[in-house]
């Protein structure tokens, strides 16, 4: 367990109708999550991969925190499972609250809202925002194709190559466990010149 950590953020599918590889991945990371003696901070419903990893987070010794705008809430999206819940006035709030609380942020697979979620997360990093480790699980290969046209951004001089640092790419749930449970933060936050500059 890394001291310093102790709410892990999970950004993943709400749907129902994926590969069992996709749930199995989200379950065996909730139970790592839970059995290293950390929180998950999620969207708060039973759907999906999300709701796949927070329930094993519960069921192996962690405390699930659920963040949703009230929209999804007055749908009938919100569990009453969660140990701490906070409703969010809008998507962007929830993502700000979501940040607030969390020490440590994955990225399992999932929509578009998984993407603007990780994307704002890698963002928020790149400018010195915050020092959290950021994961990507790439189960399935899910994720090839993205890490392919992050590298194109910086090959066509969109993004520096330290952009590579901000976050790491794990094959497995142990492997994004390890990462989070031995990850020391950054002395310090990157400079102007390293922020924009195309080298």
């Amino acid at each position: 367990m890394n001291e310093k950590i102790k709410n892990i953020c999970v950004f993943a599918s709400s749907s129902n109708y994926l590969s069992d590889i996709y749930y199995k991945d989200a379950e065996e990371l909730g139970r790592l999550i839970g059995q290293c003696g950390y929180n998950i901070v999620y969207g708060g419903s039973t759907l999906g991969m999300m709701w796949a990893c927070a329930s094993q987070v519960k069921i192996f010794g962690g405390k699930i925190i659920g963040v949703m705008p009230q929209k999804l809430a007055d749908m009938g999206c919100k569990t009453d499972n969660c140990d701490e819940f906070f409703m969010a006035e809008g998507m962007r709030d929830r993502k700000g609250k979501m940040d607030e609380i969390s020490d440590a942020v994955i990225a399992l697979a999932g929509g578009f809202g998984t993407l603007e979620e990780l994307a704002e997360m890698i963002v928020q990093k790149q400018l010195g925002y915050n020092k959290k480790p950021i994961v990507i699980l790439n189960t399935n290969g899910f994720y090839d194709k993205l890490i392919e046209f992050f590298n194109t951004m910086i090959e066509e001089k969109f993004a520096n190559k330290i952009t590579k640092d901000l976050f790491y790419v794990a094959k497995t749930p142990n492997d994004a466990i390890e990462y989070i449970n031995t990850y020391k933060e950054p002395e310090r936050v990157p400079s102007k010149l390293e922020i924009y500059s195309r080298g």
